[in-house]
């Protein structure tokens, strides 16, 4: 039995990606060569997903990304015999999930086994059709299992332990977050989605405003890929790797500033407006900057030797305007700064006394001023010393 179902494990076409995973692989060497050792190896790397045999290949297998899923993603006419294969590779996998652990030790021929699994009855094709019903908000291959990402060798990379920050945790800026908001529900809708510009101060809560959005609307189909500056001149590539998605992205550069010579300022003004490459309907661009036209001038620049220096200075500061929307983050007067300190000191079980008011605007004075990062660090000393 063990041997048919290697075989069989082997020729999978459709879902034959599957086989890369370190723990199907394990698996296979089971089925092939059946010893304590090859068992040992299966179950330890089994167990880092779960004891579930079922739960872990319906996992895989709805994960995969294989041609059948493209095309389904992509709108097209899926042939009759990529159909059948589907049907036949998902039969032998349910098949293959009620394998139990006394089954499988029965041909390793020795004394009861440390470790077993678990398994139970499971449509693997009903299941996978329901996946394929909902792609547009569970996706497939690695965005199916992560929601954020970054740019590594050209490659989308996943990041397994993304910021945390939820919209119920940010305090302050209620209106120019409802903008950002919006627009984020418009792109999740087919609406039209302009790109964003959040600037203004730093410690007003632009970066985490984006983070918190995505994790708030990642079970609606939203994901987010964060590059740096310098990678900027992948973005073509990026859009090309995610227009067909049927998942909603947000492509995200943070911090971002530029001098007058800066080749990346060219590659970002291209892609945000009039460039082969435009930005799909999947997809915006979200920046964040501390500057509101992005681009460094110095006077020595304005007087410069150009010849046409005011066409020059209009090209600076169009890269800002090429946002279709510009949201202002700016530091709060001393009563929305406090504000915001009773907020999170509701958040954090803090009794809000006079004295503590006192104390947090003495706090931002001797920082950097007010800002909504001083009066989280604030509160978060304070919570500091009533668990010490």
């Amino acid at each position: 039995m063990l041997k048919s179902y290697a075989d069989k494990l082997q020729a999978l076409a459709v879902f034959r990606g599957i086989l890369a995973d370190g723990t199907v692989s394990s698996l296979l060497e089971f089925l092939k060569n059946p010893t304590a050792c090859t068992y040992g190896d299966f179950v330890a790397k089994l167990y880092v997903h779960g004891d579930s045999l079922t739960e872990f290949l319906l996992d895989v297998v709805t994960e995969d990304e294989n041609p059948y899923m493209k095309r389904i993603a992509e709108y097209k006419e899926v042939p009759a015999h990529i159909d059948e294969a589907v049907r036949n590779e998902l039969a032998f996998l349910e098949q293959l999930s009620r394998l139990t652990s006394d089954e499988a030790w029965a041909a390793v021929d020795s004394d009861k086994p440390f470790a077993g699994w678990r398994t139970h009855e499971a449509d693997f094709m009903k299941i996978y059709r329901e996946r394929i019903g909902a792609l547009h908000t569970k996706g497939f291959g690695i965005f199916a299992k992560y929601h954020t990402f970054t740019l590594k060798d050209g490659k989308l990379v996943p990041v397994k332990n993304p910021d945390p920050q939820r919209l119920s945790q940010l305090s302050g800026y209620e209106l120019e977050r409802g903008k950002v908001i919006t627009n984020t529900l418009a792109l999740l809708r087919d609406k039209p989605a302009p790109n964003v510009l959040l600037y203004g101060d730093a410690g007003t809560g632009k970066s985490s405003t984006v983070k918190a959005i995505v994790n708030e609307y990642r079970d609606s189909g939203l994901r987010l890929i964060e590059l740096t500056k310098a990678q900027l001149g992948e973005l073509p590539s990026v859009i090309e790797k995610i227009g067909t998605n049927p998942l909603k992205f947000i492509i995200f550069i943070d911090d971002i500033s530029f001098s007058a010579d800066d080749d990346n300022f060219s590659a970002l003004k291209a892609v945000l407006e009039g460039s082969a490459t435009a930005k799909t309907p999947n997809m915006s661009i979200y920046c964040t900057s501390n500057r509101r036209h992005l681009v460094k001038e110095t006077f020595s620049g304005r007087d410069g030797d150009d010849v046409h220096a005011s066409d020059t200075r209009e090209e600076l500061v169009s890269l800002s305007e090429r946002f279709g929307l510009k949201v202002a983050f700016l530091k709060p007067n001393k009563d929305t700064y406090l504000k915001i300190v009773e907020q999170l000191a509701a958040e954090y079980g803090i009794e809000c006394t006079p004295d503590l008011l006192t104390r947090a605007e003495a706090y931002a004075l001797r920082r950097s001023g007010r800002s909504g990062r001083a009066a989280k660090h604030f509160i978060e000393l304070e919570a500091a010393k009533d668990n010490a």
